[in-house]
């Protein structure tokens, strides 16, 4: 592997990271599929996911352990730093250059001397968990092996003061994210979210939310299995569980429903926009249209269900984006709705 200083002069031109605030972007494929550890414990044990022809192997060494879904966070920056570049018709690069400042800020992180050092941790751990994966390969049976940061080093001025960080995108990284196709922008509250599960599962949600409007479901074990992560089953249920009963995750609405042979399924609409100031009621009787924040012009007082969209009949499945993840309708199937709180009937 070629040190950064090479990649300089040689295969990359450094790419500035752009000052200023924008849209955080994520990539698709690490919404939809197990890449990362949910857990901040220190994790060695190997993420082993196969469904059709995408295969996915993660390791990591004993020394930093595996990349988690915090770390992941680093990724993100880099995505919309990459694409919004892009979009102002600059060049970009594999090689980025910024200040730990920069990203920590962007990140929704503290900027102390603790927090410049769980960094430099979370970057370690991007450049020694390797990936071994079928995920846009086009010949079968052929795999891509990589890590999330080919490499990273501190920089240092003339004097040999500190002057920030420069790293190294893998290609298999770097060439999704110039994809628009496979780029999603996402909610930047996702970077409050405090639990390992309800990161994944927003960005699951917002892989899968973008195209239907009613939104869909999910079966509590094939999201068990999609997620990665080692706790049992039954702890796992738990947690999807409270997180229905608060309901965290930005933008959407969670629901569970269960299926008349009993096996439950996590559903989810997009919530309602935040209606302005004096849109909250609308009198029966009003002749006038209704302002902005209503879901549609009427002379009623709006349905006060927290769902976006009437709940009515079976929610579609999302066959348009990922069928590994969907529940497919089958003739004659009915489910009950349980209560936000997360009660089973």
């Amino acid at each position: 592997m070629q040190p950064v200083s090479q990649f300089r002069h040689g295969q990359f031109d450094p790419f500035r990271a752009l000052p200023g605030e924008f849209a955080p972007r994520d990539v698709q494929d690490l919404m939809a599929y197990p890449f990362f550890s949910l857990s901040k414990s220190h994790r060695t044990v190997p993420i082993e996911f196969t469904t059709g022809r995408v295969s996915i192997r993660v390791e990591a060494v004993p020394d930093h352990g595996m990349a988690t879904i915090w770390d992941a966070d680093i990724l993100i920056w880099a995505a919309s730093q990459i694409v919004e570049a892009r979009d102002m018709g600059l060049r970009t690069s594999q090689l980025m250059a910024a200040t730990p400042y920069e990203i920590l800020k962007f990140v929704g992180r503290g900027t102390s001397a603790r927090d410049y050092q769980r960094l430099k941790a979370a970057l370690d751990r991007l450049q020694s968990t390797t990936i071994c994966t079928s995920i846009r390969q086009r010949a079968e049976g052929r795999r891509h092996r990589f890590s999330w940061l080919n490499e990273w080093k501190e920089r240092t001025d003339a004097d040999g003061n500190a002057g920030g960080i420069e790293l190294v995108v893998p290609d298999w990284f770097y060439q999704s994210v110039l994809d628009d196709a496979l780029v999603l922008t996402i909610d930047r509250r996702y970077f409050a979210l405090t639990g390992g599960l309800e990161r994944w599962l927003y960005r699951h949600v917002r892989k899968h939310g973008g195209r239907q409007r009613n939104g869909w479901r999910f079966d509590f074990r094939h999201l068990h299995q999609k997620s990665g992560a080692l706790s049992p089953f039954k702890r796992f249920a738990f947690e999807l569980r409270d997180i229905v009963r608060r309901q965290p995750l930005p933008g959407y609405t969670l629901y569970l429903e269960v299926e008349l042979g009993g096996r439950i399924l996590l559903a989810f609409e997009p919530a309602l926009r935040p209606a302005k100031t004096g849109e909250g009621f609308v009198p029966s009787g009003t002749r006038q249209h209704v302002r902005w924040g209503t879901a549609s012009t009427c002379h009623q007082e709006p349905d006060r269900r927290p769902s976006g969209c009437p709940a009515k009949g079976i929610r579609p499945s999302n066959l348009e984006s990922n069928e590994e993840s969907n529940i497919r309708p089958r003739a004659g199937r009915r489910t009950a709705r349980v209560q936000r709180e997360g009660r089973e009937p």
